[in-house]
């Protein structure tokens, strides 16, 4: 009885989302804090996008051995690694040198890429595919919520007790959180195999990717998609701030209610795609969206009412960072049998890939553009690329289940 209670949806869907929230919000955090902690080190508000990228660089290195970490150590103990990476993460980049912040950052993302494949593997366990693309989304709502307590807590803090405060309280948050949670190893990774190898090629895992058609095209969306989202949550708070005159606290506030509409949009998302049976068409119905709501981007400045810029915002956190749920539910449904943890942690790394070049690049292009308003309409481009790619995928996915 204890162990059915400790294996229920509820329970797996509650830690891995909270699990999920702890490691965005460490990830997002800097973003938050980006004019206090640039200023702080002396460069331009811009450079925030490369630390962004070093997080997701470090993502993409775990995200591959995901597979392999679960079947040897069990995803419970897999998710305690990743908070304790976070964590270790998180205090070393408040370290006043820039060297610091760039390999605390790899850190937080070391543990960053770690959460998924193990939140898979056991949801999978746990879900059917009448409930499997709601429930995938509400795991996913943890992303945008640890965007959320980022943006409301991380802009107060650090003006109250500084920037470096506020990059330790999360690391503070996800230490205790991983000695809690402790409590349901035995039962979550009974399935663990205790003599599996670590001696694996992580091309092995990629290669399943790649061979099946409709799982590569799915990934390479995503890889649009989260280049986009990344970016978004990225610059919202230094475009608010010196695009259009808002305070720091007033810029956090924007991003938070940015990361709700993205908690509502998933939920939102994952029900329609269960609904319509159809989340190839929902991925395609969000991307069209996200395109339109960028290009809307051009017209606003500093004398838009202040009611539009959130209404706008909160519409590309829908759908900007809303789709991650059908994503993940789509790469467990067409991975193969037993293969699950591994093609997810295979397809994250083209995930983490569009996410680590996404910034870096809109960093770029804002020192061509001069505005970062300009800077969000040209990167419309992105999500357009991954429209075709939603397509590509739908159309090898119909081809693979005839055959």
């Amino acid at each position: 009885m204890i162990v059915s209670r400790f294996t229920a949806l509820p329970v797996v869907v509650i830690v891995s989302l909270v699990v999920q929230a702890l490691a965005s919000m460490s990830a997002i955090l800097p973003s938050a804090i980006a004019p206090e902690l640039t200023a702080a080190h002396g460069v331009p508000g811009s450079l925030i996008g490369i630390q962004v990228s070093c997080i997701y660089f470090g993502a993409m290195s775990t995200s591959l051995m995901g597979g392999v970490f679960v079947q040897r150590f069990g995803a419970l103990r897999c998710l305690q690694l990743s908070l304790l990476l976070v964590a270790i993460g998180g205090a070393m980049s408040a370290i006043p040198m820039l060297l610091a912040v760039g390999t605390g950052a790899f850190i937080v993302g070391l543990g960053y890429g770690l959460t998924n494949p193990p939140s898979s593997h056991m949801l999978m366990k746990v879900t059917t595919p009448k409930n499997r693309n709601l429930v995938f989304s509400i795991k996913q709502t943890g992303v945008p919520l640890g965007g959320v307590a980022a943006g409301l807590l991380g802009p107060w803090v650090a003006l109250q007790f500084g920037w470096q405060m506020a990059l330790i309280s999360g690391a503070l948050v996800a230490l205790v959180l991983m000695i809690v949670i402790s409590v349901f190893r035995s039962h979550w990774d009974a399935d663990r195999d205790p003599s599996a190898t670590l001696r694996s090629n992580p091309l092995k895992d990629a290669g399943i990717v790649w061979k099946y058609k409709s799982l590569r095209w799915v990934s390479l969306s995503a890889f649009s998609f989260s280049a986009m989202q990344v970016g978004l949550s990225t610059f919202t708070v230094t475009m608010l701030v010196i695009d259009l005159n808002f305070s720091l606290i007033e810029a956090g506030a924007v991003l938070a209610v940015m990361q709700a509409a993205g908690v509502i949009g998933r939920i939102l998302w994952g029900w329609v795609a269960d609904r319509s049976g159809s989340p190839s068409g929902v991925l395609a119905a969000i991307t069209l969206i996200t395109i339109i709501s960028a290009l809307v981007m051009v017209v606003i400045d500093s004398n838009t009412p202040v009611v539009m810029v959130y209404l706008l915002l909160a519409l590309m956190g829908m759908t900007a960072i809303g789709w991650n749920g059908v994503y993940l539910a789509e790469i467990a449904r067409l991975a193969p049998s037993g293969l699950i943890s591994s093609a997810t942690g295979a397809s994250m790394v083209i995930t983490y890939a569009g996410v680590m070049v996404g910034p870096a690049t809109m960093a770029a292009v804002y020192g061509l553009a001069g505005s970062y308003t300009l800077t969000f309409a040209l990167f419309s481009v992105i999500p357009l690329a991954g429209l075709f790619f939603v397509f590509q995928a739908q159309k090898f996915s119909n081809a693979e289940g005839s055959d």
